[in-house]
């Protein structure tokens, strides 16, 4: 099997440990890091005593007792509800290795998080796509998902608030997507790896939808990637019993370490969303007047939610020379074929806690270069 290249993880992986490093990342897709001394802080006596007791073993392959009660306390479900997996990367992995049946497809969003396309074909899946175009402010159109799923669709998925392009499912499209795939025994996924970061109206989780299947993690909203832990909401108890007997042939479970910092994390929610939310909305903010004035040249559409946007280049030319420049300037952004659609770029505003006014004028200095140079030679 020769899986193709990640060409975002490439791109990042390049940059992000490059020497000199890169100034100001504008290319994640988290928030902004907690150092282990920040994150201990939040914490009691109590707390951190426990994590100095902690047995350095292996955890139970659906997670401990303690972080998929703290879990599911947050959905709103039962413990036994709850798969911890390494990663929400993981969580994705075991739902496409199950739908990888005989002659199955599933119905995936584009652009989405680039192992959408190339997993699930690697298991010889077949992927159809729906669009989110710009002209629809990257919105989701029920009846084009309906349209693409037959007998043969064992999994639609749904990514809201969504990654690269910030928008967030309204609640009549979600239901209508989610009883679709009901009547139908169709799994449908709702990744909210983003929930609950939006910008003016909040959206409800997918927990109280009875046929949903919820993936998240701690490396977005909670801006804690450094943990490598997701996790599965599912009240099928038959499919549960698939996510757990799957992860004890895949990672087979985290290191106690890690899960009791998450649960400390969930206990602690309120506080980390709050940071993140106060960060990515100030920079959020300052990308409202940028795009202001570099209309000319760059356009967007103002995120609703998460960590990221998916502006373009007005011209149609490809990102990538673009982001080449920037990144030799020390701003980095992602390139839009690392997603398919080459004259896009994502543009991430939540990882920066400080420097993000300082990035958008090195941004603009380089295109107002950039783009009279493209006038001038038709480039």
């Amino acid at each position: 099997m020769n899986l193709k290249p990640f060409l975002l993880d490439e791109w990042l992986n390049k940059n992000h440990f490059s020497d000199p490093p890169i100034s100001y990342d504008l290319a994640s897709s988290t928030g902004a890091a907690w150092t282990l001394a920040e994150f201990m802080a939040l914490l009691d006596d109590a707390e951190r005593e426990r994590l100095k007791e902690m047995p350095l073993l292996y955890t139970p392959n659906e997670g401990t007792g303690e972080l998929r009660s703290a879990l599911a306390g947050m959905h709103g479900v039962d413990p036994k509800q709850v798969q911890v997996t390494t990663g929400a990367a993981e969580a994705l992995f075991i739902l496409f290795f199950l739908a990888a049946e005989p002659g199955a497809n599933v119905v995936l969003p584009f652009p989405g998080f680039p192992p959408f396309h190339e997993v699930p074909g690697s298991l010889g899946i077949e992927t159809r796509f729906y669009r989110l175009r710009r002209e629809n402010g990257f919105q989701i159109d029920p009846d084009e998902i309906k349209q693409l799923a037959d007998s043969n669709t064992k999994l639609i998925l749904v990514n809201s608030p969504h990654n690269p392009t910030g928008a967030v499912l309204d609640a009549s499209a979600l239901n209508a997507v989610h009883d679709f795939a009901a009547a139908r025994g169709i799994t449908f996924v709702v990744d909210e790896v983003y929930h609950p970061i939006y910008y003016g109206a909040a959206a409800g989780s997918a927990e109280k939808l009875p046929h949903a299947t919820v993936v998240s993690d701690f490396s977005k909203a909670f801006c804690l990637s450094g943990l490598r832990i997701g996790w599965i909401v599912e009240r099928d108890r038959r499919r549960i019993e698939q996510y757990c007997r799957a992860r004890s042939y895949f990672t087979v479970s985290n290191s106690p370490l890690t899960e009791s910092l998450a649960v400390a994390a969930v206990l602690h929610r309120d506080k980390i969303f709050a940071r993140a939310s106060r960060v990515a909305g100030a920079n959020l903010m300052l990308l409202d007047e940028f795009f202001a004035r570099h209309q000319d040249v760059l356009g967007w559409i103002r995120p609703a939610g998460g960590m990221t946007a998916f502006p373009w280049m007005i011209d149609g030319s490809d990102s990538r020379r673009f982001c080449e420049g920037l990144a030799e300037r020390g701003v980095l952004l992602a390139p839009g074929d690392c997603f398919g659609i080459p004259d896009h770029f994502r543009l991430g505003f939540g990882a920066a806690a400080q420097g993000f006014d300082r990035a958008l004028e090195t941004v603009a200095e380089f295109a107002r270069g950039y783009f009279a140079s493209a006038r001038t030679t038709g480039a």
